[in-house]
């Protein structure tokens, strides 16, 4: 009986193999940043653990820097299955229709990175990501890229600084209170468009984790950068879910595995990547840094607190309490 359960299944999974032909299964995984960045270096670690442990019976393509999609068109381009992967931010999911995921855009939610774990790691994540299969799209994994500070081309050191200046955002609607809140005019515009942006005064300034700011050159087009860790930017890899379900058992699994290794990978690179990307900013003379100070973060946190109240039910209010408990968020504390 047991030799010919293993008959069966070997059988069934080639006949699951013969559904996307005789060739290696392609996997287009599109993504809009640098190749030398967080989310650039672990796409490209999790399609060498895919190919190695599907035995090369999966190629996982990778396109960086938005070479298929900017950043408006790859979802679509994912739901019609153009490309099979993505990793968009978690601002990109509120246009889809799943406007939880925009929690994660709250200015201040999360302390440090163990609080974002506590979130993305637990039953808080697990549930977000089973909100999209109603969009077509299966859920993977949350990797990080980092907290995110702010630059322009004046000092930003207290909410006043923000007055009158047009800062760049992703399409959130969360991210748009949070600069309105501050005194700034938001304006959305794909990632590839920023330093152009910046460059010709279309734009004042643009929140991003350093590691972005780096890999595309906006600290030569930005005088200061204040770090401020006022907000988080991660993403979610996804996947188009009629492609992933009609994969085969073993060669899902397998993925699950290289996504679960790449995960890992992510997370640990992307701090010391923004740190290294820091320091090349400081180095290039371009750019003055200033970290805020204990009580100028307290300040701007503060200022900052309405978005909270303001967007809370966009997101869920029981959402946003369970994230709240989960963190022990106060808007109040230091």
């Amino acid at each position: 009986m047991r030799i010919r359960s293993v008959v069966l299944g070997l059988l069934l999974g080639s006949l699951s193999m013969l559904a996307f032909g005789q060739k290696a299964i392609t996997i287009k995984l599109s993504h809009v940043v640098a190749a030398d960045t967080p989310k650039g270096k672990a796409s490209d670690f999790f399609a060498k653990r895919a190919a190695e442990l599907t035995k090369g019976q999966v190629k996982v393509d990778v396109y960086p820097n938005s070479q298929l999609y900017k950043d408006k068109e790859e979802m679509e381009a994912l739901q019609i299955g153009a490309v099979q992967m993505l990793a968009p931010s978690l601002a990109k999911f509120g246009p889809l229709g799943v406007r939880e995921f925009e929690v994660f855009d709250f200015p201040f939610i999360f302390d440090d990175t163990a609080d974002l774990h506590r979130v993305t790691q637990g039953p808080v994540g697990a549930s977000l990501l089973g909100k999209l299969d109603a969009k077509g799209v299966k859920g993977l994994a949350f990797w990080d890229n980092g907290f995110k500070s702010f630059s322009a081309n004046t000092p930003l050191r207290s909410a006043v600084d923000f007055k009158g200046k047009k800062f760049r955002i992703q399409s959130s609607k969360v991210l748009e209170e949070q600069i309105r809140t501050l005194g700034g005019t938001p304006q959305v515009m794909a990632f590839s468009e920023v330093y152009q942006a910046l460059r010709t005064g279309v734009v004042d300034g643009t929140e991003n984790p350093i590691s972005n700011l780096y890999s595309q050159q906006m600290h030569e087009v930005q005088k200061h950068l204040s770090i401020s860790n006022h907000g988080y930017l991660g993403y979610a890899v996804i996947v188009n879910k009629k492609f992933w379900d009609r994969l085969p058992g073993d060669i899902r699994g397998q993925l699950e595995q290289a996504m679960k290794e790449a995960t890992t990978y992510a997370n640990k690179i992307a701090q010391e990547e923004n740190d290294l990307s820091l320091e090349a900013v400081r180095k290039s003379g371009k750019t003055t840094v200033y970290v805020l100070s204990k009580e100028e973060r307290m300040a701007l946190k503060k200022a900052m607190a309405p978005v909270h109240n303001k967007m809370a039910d966009r997101v869920g209010k029981d959402l946003l309490e369970a994230i709240y408990k989960e963190t022990g968020f106060n808007a109040n504390a230091p």
